[in-house]
């Protein structure tokens, strides 16, 4: 089952499918590892749940909600 990364619950993990998004939202997202195949874990939502933290790599990560939006992942 695909989700999007900002539906995700804390403590929910899977696997990048896909990363949609305009030409340098996209870009950023990639350059920080963001990229199909890579593993990711929610780790925290901050009291409004914008923005998130995820574990990415072995590295945390913080996006925004908008980001996080552009990023399919398959649950596991």
């Amino acid at each position: 089952m695909n989700k999007l990364l900002s539906d995700f619950a804390v403590g929910e993990s899977g696997r990048i499918v896909k990363v949609n998004g305009d030409g340098a939202v996209r870009r950023r997202l990639f350059d920080m590892g963001v990229t199909p195949g890579a593993n990711v874990m929610l780790r925290k939502k901050a009291p409004l749940g914008d923005p998130i933290e995820v574990n990415l790599r072995g590295y945390e990560l913080t996006l925004r909600k908008v980001e996080a939006a552009c990023v399919e992942v398959e649950v596991q």
